[in-house]
This record gives structure tokens, C-alpha cells and sequence, in this order.
């Protein structure tokens, strides 16, 4: 340890260069220029791994189309609550990207974000029941107010062409569209925002690091181990915050915080793969984000989805995601990584949710025997007229789906993103998947309300959270003229 090279200290480490460390580095830098940063990426490019927009569906998560988000309760009534709550927290981030556009920290907003119609597409009487209903509860609430449904097959054919045809007309369908829906290159975003954060003052970016140790002295200061994996030297560098946001990788670094708060949490890692649509002719006749429902036992992050996608300038067309397993917890990481995590603070909760969960095992395993001809059977629900000779199969990011410990279950699979801090603030971490991304700024100043709650309530930092974020403290849910004004300023600055 003596040998190793002493880095200045600094007050906030970040690891993982991704969407999340950007977005929390970016507006604690505004909140307070004199912060110090150092920001540590295992890989020798930003954004990487799941922020890239090969590596994820780049649908900016609004809660318009993805049906998951609203399932039937067993009354038959639908649940909107967690789609409301997305559905304003990607406003949220909507905002923030507005105020680093203003600002000159992205160049173009054209480079990150698009206007691409959110769809919901169904077929089958009960299914087009079901969106009925989701239809007209999400329409009490203005988040929504400016969906469409039809179960007319001439209109969606007008909304989504590709879809209908070839499609048998007595066949029951019915869609709901989002016009204002959006496709979001997160790479791109995220190279943005760390461009700009590497150019300020007490900002360091470190590529091509790997952190091997992190520990806390009894000063409450953390000491945190790295490794250069070009030059092979190690170095140690002093913080009072970090950050872990390694997307699959968190959980491992977690652990060895040490924190009494990582005990109990395992992870389930999920891989994806996309099949892409090589054929121009179809590309330039789909504009939209298709997601349909997920088939009865799939679990709610295999929710297939016909995706429009704007990457570096370009339009692609992706259907997917087919799921399947490894024990890497990141895509370029280690088959290790998933028996390496198992220990004896969280074995039972892992043990639990996989007994309870061997649905889903038989799920991932299926998809992964998956033949050529089983995959464009399910591409052609979406395309009846799809031939695999337009498509070819490409892999998508590795996911770590959260376990935590339970105390009436053992142990539970929770799908979604977990913030895990310690009790002092000192340290936090960012488990999970979608719609993380999307939400990313929500996320971050949620965990800031944690690990800063005395800065986060001071007059100075409350102003300049709503110079940010105007509609911050407010509800955009319960407030329409809010709304309105929030959706018609971002839209101007995005180019929406």
C-alpha cells in the first residue's frame, strides 16, 4: 500500500463514467464550482457499457407506451400510479437537458434527442380490452392527455404502416400513440456532459482505472484503491463522497464498501440481444417506438418493442430485446463475476428469489435455445411480412436485475433501479435497470437529498436547483398549467 502513488484528495469520487456519474457530477459542479471531482472508468471510453446506445433501447421512458408499467390489477382495474411517476420524472430530466443546452454545454440537442411517436400495439380481444381501459385511466391524468387510442386497423396503419401489413384484418387490434414520445442516444448525451466536466476546474477523468480496494477510516473519509490497466501502477486517492454508478459492476464494489447497508442485496444478471434491421427501404418506412405486452410468464423487462433509433446522426430500426444469461455482470466483464458476489450476507435472499423465480430461469433459458426461425416468428407479431434475410442479430448491454433481502420472502427480484447509501451519506450506489437512464436526474437528486440533505436545503442550492429544474418541489401531476408551460419550453430548447 506504502508504494502506491498518492492522487490529491478530492470531495467527491464518481465510478463509472455512464449517464448516471455524468448527471450527479454535472449538477453538483453547477451547485458548487469549487467542488473537487475525480472521475474513474474502467474502460478507455466513456459511456461504454450501458450507456451506450447500442447497449440500451434509447427510449427516452416516459411511461406512454411501456405497457409493464400499468398492469391490470385482478379487479380488472389498471394500476398508473409508477407510470405517472415516470412519466414525470423523464419531464425532470427533459428540463435539465434544456438548462445544459442553454448553457453551451451540448452543442447540438439533435446529437442526443429525437421526436419519435410512442405506440402501444395489441392484438387479441382481451388485450385490446386491457388497453381500452389503460387508455382511459391514464386520460384522467394531463401527463397523458394527449394520447390516442383506436382499435381501427386503417388508422394505425396510418400511425405505424409496417405493422398492418400483412396483418389479417379480422384479426382484433387496437393502439394508443404519443406523439411528443422521444428516442435519446444516452452515449451521446453522456460524452456531452463528462466533455464539459472534464474542461472545469478540480475535475479529473481517469480512463482505463480500475478501482480494486475501497474503504472507509474511522475519520469518516474514504480511501480508495486503483489500479492504471495501461500503465499497470496503482494509486490511492481520498474522498469524502463517492459515487458508485458501474452500471452491472455497483454491486460488486458495494460489497466491498463494506457498509452495513450492502448486506442482503445479490444481483441476477440478464444479457439482450437486438436484431437489427439491415434493409433501408423498411427503415425509412417505420418512424415510430412500437412496444407491445410482454407473453404470459415473461418477466416485464422482456416487453418486446419495434424501436426508430437515431444513433450518431443515423436511423436504425431494432427489434427486441431476446433475453439471455451470463454470470458477467457487465459486458465486458468476467463470467466470475455473478459466483465472486455470492457470499454469506446475501445467499439466502439469492437462494429465495431463485426458487421463487424458476419461471424466469426456464424463460432465459428458452430464449437462449432460441432457433433463427423462432426469433422471426416473434419478429413477425410486430412484421407479419419480416424476412430474416433483412435482420441480422447483434448483442445488447448486460443487466444486473436487483435481489434484496425480504423479510417475509428471504429474498425478492426487484426490477427497476435501487439507491443504496450509507447511513452517514458517505457513500451511495445505483443498482438496477430501466428506467434508470431516463430518469437519471430524478435519481441523482434524490440520492443528493440523502448523502447532502444540509446543502440540498440551503437558499443557495435550492435556487439554483430551480434555475436548473423550474418546476422543482412542484408536482408537474398535479399542476396542468405547469405542465404545459414545462413541456412547450423544453420542447423548443430539444428541438422537439
Amino acid at each position: 500500500m506504502s508504494k502506491n502513488k498518492e492522487e490529491k484528495p478530492v470531495d467527491v469520487v464518481l465510478i463509472g463514467a455512464g449517464i448516471m456519474s455524468a448527471t450527479l457530477g454535472l449538477i453538483l459542479k453547477e451547485l458548487q464550482p469549487d467542488i473537487t471531482i475525480a472521475i474513474y472508468e474502467r474502460l478507455d471510453v466513456v459511456a461504454g457499457e450501458s450507456s451506450d446506445a447500442w447497449n440500451n433501447a434509447g427510449t427516452g421512458h416516459s411511461a406512454f407506451c411501456e405497457l409493464n408499467y400499468t398492469p391490470e390489477r385482478e379487479d380488472g382495474t389498471i394500476e398508473i400510479s409508477k407510470a405517472i411517476k415516470i412519466a414525470e420524472q423523464f419531464e425532470v430530466s427533459k428540463e435539465f437537458w434544456s438548462y445544459i443546452v442553454k448553457q453551451g454545454y451540448v452543442d447540438k440537442p439533435q446529437t442526443f434527442i429525437s421526436k419519435v411517436p410512442h405506440i402501444s400495439f395489441v392484438w387479441g380481444q382481451d388485450n385490446v380490452e386491457y388497453l381500452r381501459k389503460r387508455h382511459d385511466a391514464l386520460d384522467d391524468c394531463h401527463l397523458f392527455s394527449d394520447m390516442q387510442f383506436t382499435d381501427n386497423p386503417e388508422r394505425i396503419a396510418e400511425w405505424t404502416p409496417l405493422v398492418m401489413e400483412g396483418r389479417d384484418r379480422s384479426q382484433p387490434v387496437a393502439a394508443t400513440c404519443m406523439g411528443i414520445g422521444t428516442d435519446v442516444n444516452f452515449g451521446s448525451l453522456t460524452r456531452c456532459m463528462i466533455k464539459h466536466l472534464a474542461k472545469q476546474e478540480g475535475v479529473t477523468l481517469h480512463l482505463h482505472n480500475e478501482i480494486k480496494e475501497l474503504f472507509q477510516h474511522k475519520s469518516g473519509e474514504w480511501h480508495i484503491e486503483v489500479k492504471d490497466l495501461h500503465t499497470k501502477e496503482r494509486s490511492t486517492i481520498h474522498a469524502g463522497f463517492v459515487f458508485i454508478g458501474a452500471g452491472g459492476g455497483a454491486l460488486t464494489l458495494l460489497e466491498r464498501s463494506g457498509i452495513p447497508e450492502a448486506k442482503g442485496y445479490g444481483g441476477f444478471p440478464v444479457s439482450g440481444q437486438w436484431l437489427v434491421c439491415k434493409n433501408p427501404d423498411i427503415v425509412s418506412r417505420h418512424q415510430s417506438k412500437v412496444y407491445g405486452k410482454a407473453s404470459v410468464g415473461a418477466p416485464p423487462m422482456s416487453v418486446p418493442h419495434l424501436d426508430t433509433r437515431i444513433i450518431n446522426g443515423k436511423k436504425a430500426l431494432l427489434f427486441g430485446p431476446y433475453a439471455g444469461f451470463s454470470t458477467k455482470f457487465l459486458k465486458q466483464g468476467s463470467y466470475m463475476d455473478l459466483p465472486l458476489s455470492i457470499s454469506l450476507h446475501n445467499i439466502r435472499p439469492m437462494l429465495s428469489a431463485g426458487i421463487r423465480n424458476m419461471q424466469l430461469t426456464k424463460y432465459l433459458i428458452d430464449q437462449v435455445m432460441q432457433s433463427r426461425e423462432e426469433r422471426l416468428d416473434a419478429l413477425q407479431d410486430y412484421l407479419p411480412n419480416a424476412r430474416m434475410d433483412d435482420w441480422e442479430l447483434e448483442v445488447a448491454g448486460q443487466r444486473v436485475q436487483v435481489i434484496k433481502k425480504d423479510e417475509k420472502e428471504g429474498g425478492i427480484l426487484q426490477f427497476g433501479t435501487e439507491v443504496v447509501s450509507a447511513a452517514d451519506g458517505s457513500i451511495s450506489a445505483l443498482l438496477g435497470a430501466s428506467p434508470g437512464a431516463s430518469v437519471s436526474v430524478s435519481i441523482m437528486l434524490e440520492l443528493m437529498g440523502r448523502c447532502f440533505p444540509d446543502k440540498m436545503n440551503s437558499a443557495s442550492w435550492q435556487d439554483k436547483i430551480r434555475q436548473m429544474i423550474p418546476s422543482y418541489g412542484q408536482s408537474l401531476a398535479d399542476n396542468r398549467e405547469l405542465l404545459e408551460n414545462t413541456r412547450n419550453h423544453t420542447s423548443e430548447v430539444l428541438g422537439l
